[in-house]
């Protein structure tokens, strides 16, 4: 059964909560500024299953490395009051009238 972002950002913050990571002395504050860092370094760790090749060596890890790049933008989007349904909508209609790669 389809899960809705929405679904996916509820239970990211559940997880975060169970954690302790919204308390207001978390060595691990979820602020933007925080959570973009951390995308950012998860992101990276993406790049790293494709050092030197161009060939998927582990699905399962670069899939589990997906899913943490998805859960800190997920939980950014909702620290940050953006619905990022809506921007991804959005961003779609603006792609389909841009052009690339035009000489």
């Amino acid at each position: 059964m389809p899960v809705t972002i929405a679904e996916l950002t509820e239970e990211m913050h559940m997880l975060v909560k169970s954690k302790g990571w919204y308390a207001a002395d978390s060595k691990r504050p979820q602020t933007p500024r925080n959570l973009a860092v951390s995308l950012s370094i998860e992101a990276a760790e993406i790049l790293e299953h494709f050092q030197f090749t161009d060939e998927i060596k582990d699905k399962d890890e670069l899939g589990s490395e997906l899913a943490d790049v998805t859960l800190y933008l997920l939980q950014l989007a909702s620290v940050s009051g953006i619905d990022l349904e809506e921007a991804v909508v959005k961003k779609i209609e603006v792609n389909k009238s841009r052009e690339w790669d035009k000489k």
